[in-house]
């Protein structure tokens, strides 16, 4: 008698279920593949200078990502977010140049040393708000620029030189397409661990801390742990996309730091849409690919880009592509 296979009990339900999850999806999934396909195919056909282009872009979108968990999850103004950028790139650079240590071992260094800046300027911050927390983040990054300026570790004013490009898998990246791709996979990285804690309960908290801070820790959520976790997780992010900035440009000063950054950053996420993960790339991507468009107009091409921001706030005041708020 042949016996007769059967589908385990409760297989048909799950299939369903998950049917019925990708039958919204679809349209998503569909241009998310595209522009994968574009993201991985378009570096074969772009110059050095495109390049170049690209991957800093790609470079944003990480910064911006990292600062809108603060900014646009939690509802925290930061004018420092450069400071954990810088901790990473001279952790990286000082192990790297003077102590001799593979680049791919400073990364869980410069992580720690960033969760640590992060835990500095958010416990002292964490009860303040609105103008005093953006005074107290500006004079952290102040403070983190002028210790990288005056301290003989980080080189004082010329910074760090000789910072050696890695290898991967026998791979040295020493070329422009291959800093395109390891910025390309950081940025994916982010938007996925973004999205993760954006509708994990860590990201409710934000969000709840980030419309009423009273009302939110009246339900019970600890505002100040919700706050620090913004932060430090915050701060990882900028601590990781300087570590390979300063492996792609194997040299850091610190002027590559000022407050003028921590703007730009501040700006590619408001100019896309605070809290929108979508909004916050096409933020970052404006504001590396518009400055380059008007290149060729000379020293008015900033004017420019400032009038097309005022034009994109007046008319689109949160944003882009803003989030929905409920």
């Amino acid at each position: 008698m042949a016996e007769q296979t059967q589908s385990p009990r409760g297989s048909k339900p799950i299939v369903q279920s998950v049917a019925r999850w990708l039958a919204p999806q679809r349209n998503r999934i569909i241009v998310l593949a595209v522009l994968a396909v574009v993201a991985m195919v378009l570096p074969l056909a772009a110059n050095n200078y495109m390049l170049e282009v690209l991957s800093n872009a790609w470079f944003y979108v990480v910064l911006c990502l990292g600062l809108n968990i603060v900014v646009g999850y939690a509802g925290l103004l930061d004018l420092g977010y450069a400071a954990f950028f810088a901790v990473g790139a001279y952790t990286t650079g000082i192990l790297t140049s003077q102590f001799g240590v593979n680049f791919w071992l400073t990364i869980p260094v410069a992580v720690v040393c960033s969760m640590a800046a992060g835990i500095i300027i958010g416990g002292p911050t964490l009860r303040l708000r609105s103008d005093y927390l953006a005074i107290v983040t500006l004079g952290f990054g102040e403070i983190v620029r002028i210790c990288a300026r005056n301290l003989e570790i980080t080189g004082g004013a010329g910074g760090l030189i000789g910072i050696e490009r890695p290898h991967l898998f026998g791979l040295h990246l020493n070329q422009a397409i291959h800093f395109y791709y390891v910025f390309l996979a950081l940025a994916v990285l982010a938007c996925f661990c973004s999205y993760r804690l954006q509708h994990s309960r860590l990201g409710r908290a934000w969000q709840y801390v980030r419309e009423d801070e009273d009302a939110a820790e009246a339900m019970g959520i600890n505002r100040v742990g919700a706050k620090l976790y913004a932060y430090v997780i915050g701060a990882v992010f900028g601590g990781v996309a300087g570590c390979f900035f300063a492996a792609k440009m194997t040299a850091i000063s610190p002027e590559t730091f000022m407050f003028q950054q921590s703007v730009l950053i501040l700006v590619g996420v408001v100019l896309g849409g605070m809290g929108k993960i979508p909004g916050v790339i096409i933020g970052a991507f404006a504001l590396v690919l518009f400055p380059e468009v008007f290149r060729e107009i000379g020293s008015m091409r900033m004017l420019v880009f400032a009038v097309v921001m005022l034009v994109i706030i007046l008319y689109r005041p949160e944003g882009i592509w803003p989030a929905k708020r409920s």
